[in-house]
C-alpha cells in the first residue's frame, strides 16, 4: 500500500521505517523538501537532519505535502506539529479528500506566559490549545470536510506506537476516535500490522478531547518514572 507520512520530526520518522519494514510505500511529506535537506543541524529533539536520516533508510520519498498525500492510496499520517496543523493541512485539501487521516498531534502552545507554570526536567511544560470544549481533531475535521479524520497514536510515545511490544510485550491499550466507521477500521487494522492487539474504539472525534488532554499526563507519569522526555511505558485498559 501507498501510504503518506506528514512531517519529518521523530515520530513521523518512526512510522516511514515501520512502514517500509512492513513492505508499503511510504511518501513522506514536508513544507519544503528542498530545505528540510538543506538542514545540517539536530532539530529541537535532537534528531539528526532528516537528509541524513533519510540516506539511511531507502525506500522512502521525501517531498510536498501535497504530493506526499496525492501518492497515498487512502491512508495519510499526520505528524505535522500541532500549532501548524490545520493550515498545513488545510492547504493541502484537495489531496486529502477522500483519504482517511489519522492526526497525533498535540496541540501544545510553547513559550507561553503562565500565572503557575509547570517546571519540567526540560522547562515549563506547555500549554494545550484547544482544550475542554474542542480539539485538534475536530479543528482538522472542520477544515477538511471532506477528509476522514481518526484521532489516535496520541497516547503513546511514537516509537512505542510503531512497536507496542517493545512495552510490557505489548499488552497495553491503544485508542481511535472518528466519526467515520471505515476510516476507523483502516486505523485499527495499521495498530494491528504494528502489533497491537487491544485497540479501543471510544466512539466520535469529539473523544479526540480526552486523548489530547491526557498529552499532560503522559508527561507527568514520564517524569515519575524518571524519563526526561516522553515516556518508554503503556497504560492499559483493565475490563
Amino acid at each position: 500500500m501507498k501510504i503518506a507520512v506528514l512531517g519529518t520530526g521523530g515520530g513521523a520518522r518512526a512510522h516511514a521505517a515501520r512502514l517500509v519494514g512492513l513492505g508499503h510505500e511510504v511518501f513522506v511529506g514536508t513544507r519544503d523538501p528542498e530545505a528540510t535537506l538543506a538542514r545540517s543541524e539536530p532539530d529541537m529533539m535532537g534528531n539528526v537532519p532528516y537528509g541524513q536520516w533519510l540516506a539511511g533508510h531507502p525506500g522512502i520519498t521525501l517531498t510536498s505535502f501535497g504530493d506526499a498525500a496525492a501518492a497515498a492510496d487512502e491512508l495519510v499520517i499526520n505528524g505535522i506539529d500541532g500549532h501548524s496543523a490545520v493550515a498545513a493541512l488545510t492547504a493541502t485539501a484537495g489531496p486529502l479528500t477522500g483519504r482517511t487521516l489519522i492526526d497525533y498531534a498535540v496541540p501544545y502552545v510553547y513559550r507561553h506566559r503562565s500565572e503557575h507554570p509547570w517546571p519540567t526536567p526540560w522547562g515549563v511544560m506547555p500549554k494545550l490549545d484547544p482544550c475542554d470544549t474542542d480539539s485538534l481533531g475536530e479543528q482538522i475535521q472542520r477544515a477538511l470536510p471532506g477528509v476522514k479524520v481518526v484521532k489516535s497514536f496520541v497516547t503513546q510515545e511514537q516509537a512505542t506506537v510503531v512497536d507496542p511490544r517493545s512495552v510490557g510485550g505489548g499488552d497495553h491499550t491503544m485508542f481511535v476516535a472518528g466519526d467515520h466507521a471505515d476510516a476507523k477500521q483502516r486505523t485499527t487494522g495499521l495498530l494491528e500490522s504494528y502489533g497491537w492487539t487491544d485497540v479501543l474504539d471510544l466512539g466520535p472525534l469529539v473523544c479526540a478531547r480526552g486523548m489530547e488532554m491526557y498529552a499532560h499526563m503522559h508527561s507527568a507519569i514520564g517524569f515519575g518514572l524518571g524519563q526526561r522526555f516522553g515516556g518508554h511505558f503503556g497504560i492499559k485498559v483493565v475490563r
